[in-house]
């Protein structure tokens, strides 16, 4: 019998493909391939936030203590401020002890430049930090080491380049309003356990810079990305009016910090090109189209193959009737 006369309820078993077969080729197109490993482990979210606290925390107990331990040069300290003091001279930018001069008229201003000094730094770091945790988790590492590379690379100017803070220099007519009105930034950073001449790069600046941007990148509200973009705009001239950092420092310690978070976003970048891709395995794929004539499909590779009528099929060995 010619294949033209070929009806659903009369198909050439010997051509068509198999029930099996089909139902193969119908799971293999509706098929979902899972990409991650059933067997990989993956670690709670409380353990991580306890991971990453630990790991921040001592970080932060190192860089105090690597600040403590260094022995400073006195003279070689004082000697680079008063260098730095003339460059700002040359520059036109030396207006450190004018700009004081305004705040110290107001005793609130005092009061509120001290306030953001002391509480505008470390308590915005930990917040900010828990934040990213919290709600931006997979943002957080990228600061996080932003943190530690502008660290470690202060701690190089620190060895380097150790300098006498503006609060040291009274003959320029500085003051430190900081220890006069305040114990609580002396009773929380001891000066035992810092060091007093440290004054370039200013990572009051530069870091409360990278949580800024983080605020402003991640923040929803309006509120919190206006707070984003003032921190550490405040900060900067908190460091200023209370004598405890040069405009130099601030736009120094500002590039190290982006300079870190440079060499973070690298880092991820590197980390997540290493990552090897699940893919889906490939299955062959035979597609069925209909003829010109609609009396039977073929498979796109071109070899003519009937197409079977499941339901008509199934029927049909009920009554009989197929050859």
């Amino acid at each position: 019998m010619a294949l033209s006369m070929y009806t659903p309820r009369q198909v050439d078993r010997t051509t068509a493909p198999s029930d099996k077969a089909t139902a193969d080729a119908t799971r293999h197109s509706k098929i979902r391939v899972r990409t991650t490993p059933r067997h990989r482990m993956r670690i709670p979210g409380s353990l991580v936030v306890v991971r990453e606290v630990v790991v921040v925390a001592m970080a932060a107990l190192l860089y105090f203590f690597v600040r403590g331990l260094m022995h400073t040069q006195v003279d070689v300290a004082f000697a680079n401020a008063e260098a730095l003091i003339a460059l700002e001279r040359r520059l036109g930018i030396f207006h450190e002890p004018w700009l004081q001069a305004q705040v110290i008229q107001h005793d609130w201003l005092v009061t509120v430049f001290n306030r953001i000094y002391i509480f505008g730094h470390w308590p915005v770091i930990a917040g900010t930090l828990a934040w990213l945790v919290w709600k931006h988790r997979d943002q957080f590492s990228l600061y996080r080491t932003a943190l530690l590379v502008s660290g470690a690379i202060g701690i190089v100017f620190f060895v380097l380049l150790p300098m006498a803070p503006p609060r040291f220099m009274v003959d320029q007519g500085f003051v430190d309003t900081v220890t006069q009105h305040s114990n609580a930034y002396r009773v929380l950073q001891p000066p035992a356990f810092t060091n007093q001449y440290a004054a370039m790069p200013s990572l009051h600046v530069g870091w409360n810079l990278l949580m800024g941007i983080a605020i402003v990148r991640h923040a929803s509200t309006r509120w919190a990305r206006a707070f984003g973009w003032a921190m550490p705009i405040l900060m900067y001239v908190a460091t200023v009016v209370t004598a405890n950092h040069y405009l130099l420092d601030g736009i120094v310690g500002s590039v190290v910090a982006l300079t870190g978070l440079a060499i973070a976003w690298w880092i991820s970048q590197r980390r997540r090109s290493s990552q090897p891709e699940h893919r889906a395995p490939a299955y062959p794929a035979e597609r069925y189209t209909g003829s010109r004539d609609g009396s039977f499909p073929y498979r796109s590779s071109g070899a003519a193959v009937p197409l079977v009528d499941i339901e008509s099929s199934s029927s049909s060995r009920t009554d009989g009737s197929h050859p």
